[in-house]
């Protein structure tokens, strides 16, 4: 047995902590560059609270709202750009798995020259970024404890992660409370992806003891308390519970990775931009049906977990929980048609290789593009 584990997350976990976000930013600068969701944030006060937090901490505060659903390498431009032209010293990041990947970036960006995409790629390296600071809204992306920024290039669709130990948050503060006030949908796709996060990262050929006991505590943590929450049933013990469980999905995959549903989700939503969730909804039971024969064992695991008996039993779980969850979809109805598929398949095996390389069977491009026709 041998295997590493670096993983320099500072986490601040617990009910009514966003209440520091002002101190533990002052740690680091004295004028941040406030990355948060433009309309919801300003409609639920939030906005408005991050900056009196952060200004009575004597921080100054710009401020940079126009981060999109899927995050787009030319708004973390954007955004750099603000930061560099108000001699920020700081990001704030709050809000979901977009508005933290943003901050990410921009922080990345604001201290480095040239092509981000050369960065993303590994043509080009630096381990050097502007502090951040995050505070997610959502329980899903997990991007509050790992080292990734997924952004997706408006140019040729291309959507994968900048992945650097310079923009590990120097804190993520996780309060629960933030949660709360999820919409159902969002909170269902939020969920799904940091089921998917665990999931994949156990059965990753990447996979380490200590990453399988993260992942495993992560499905335990999600599988028990996401469809209470969704039907309006859940206690604050169990978002709790949800958003420990996305942190932790979080964790394992800078470490192990993600595996096929992320990579083949990727070039759907890279190409057609649709809700991250909703792809892997998509996607995931299909790709299952054609995994469990490389690691039974492990797909038995998440088994039990969601309340079966073996493997085999897997795909048809993931299954009853989308419908529960009323995420049940098809990429048809996401908005992608069979004229995609090509492109698709092609990006998959180019941009996602090590989420393909990872994953615990071994598909081929045209094995992905029978997967992507098979979930039209």
């Amino acid at each position: 047995m041998g295997f590493n584990f670096n993983l320099p997350v500072n986490l601040a976990f617990g009910r009514g902590r966003f209440g520091e976000i002002g101190e533990q930013c002052a740690r680091f600068g004295k004028h941040a560059l406030l990355v948060i969701s433009g309309g919801s944030a300003k409609r639920s006060g939030l906005y408005d609270r991050s900056v009196a937090l952060l200004q009575k901490a004597g921080v100054s505060v710009t401020v940079f709202d126009s981060v999109q659903a899927n995050p787009l390498t030319t708004t973390a431009y954007s955004g750099a750009e603000a930061a560099k032209a108000a001699v920020c010293d700081v990001v704030v990041g709050v809000g979901g798995g977009s508005v933290m990947d943003a901050a990410k970036a921009i922080a990345f960006i604001a201290k480095n020259s040239g092509d981000i995409s050369d960065y993303i790629f590994g043509r080009s390296q630096s381990d050097d970024a502007l502090p951040v600071i995050l505070a997610p809204t959502t329980c899903g992306t997990g991007s509050e404890a790992n080292g990734f920024a997924v952004l997706t290039n408006p140019e040729n669709g291309d959507k994968k992660s900048l992945r650097c130990n310079a923009i590990v948050a120097k804190c993520s503060i996780i309060d629960p409370e933030l949660m709360e006030t999820m919409p159902r949908t969002v909170l269902a796709s939020c969920g799904f992806d940091a089921l998917c996060h665990c999931m994949e990262a156990f059965v990753s050929k990447n996979a380490s003891p200590i990453t399988d006991a993260l992942a495993k505590s992560g499905m335990e943590l999600a599988a028990g308390s996401l469809v209470p929450l969704f039907d309006g049933s859940g206690s604050p013990e169990q978002w709790d519970a949800l958003t420990l469980g996305a942190t932790l999905g979080g964790m394992v995959i800078g470490i192990a990775g993600v595996t096929a549903p992320h990579a083949l989700e990727h070039p759907a939503s890279g190409l057609r931009n649709i809700v991250h969730g909703a792809g892997l909804a998509a996607l995931t039971p299909a790709i299952t049906e054609r995994s469990v024969a490389g690691n039974p064992e492990k797909y038995a695991v998440i088994a039990r977990i969601l309340g079966g008996a073996d493997s085999q039993d897997c795909a048809g779980l993931i299954r009853r929980l989308l419908r529960r969850l009323e995420l049940e979809t098809t990429l048809g109805a996401q908005g992608i048609d069979a004229g995609d598929i090509p492109w698709m398949a092609e990006n998959c095996m180019r941009v996602s290789a090590a989420g393909i390389a990872a994953h615990p069977t071994t598909f081929t491009q045209a094995e992905i593009a029978e997967i992507y026709n098979e979930c039209l």
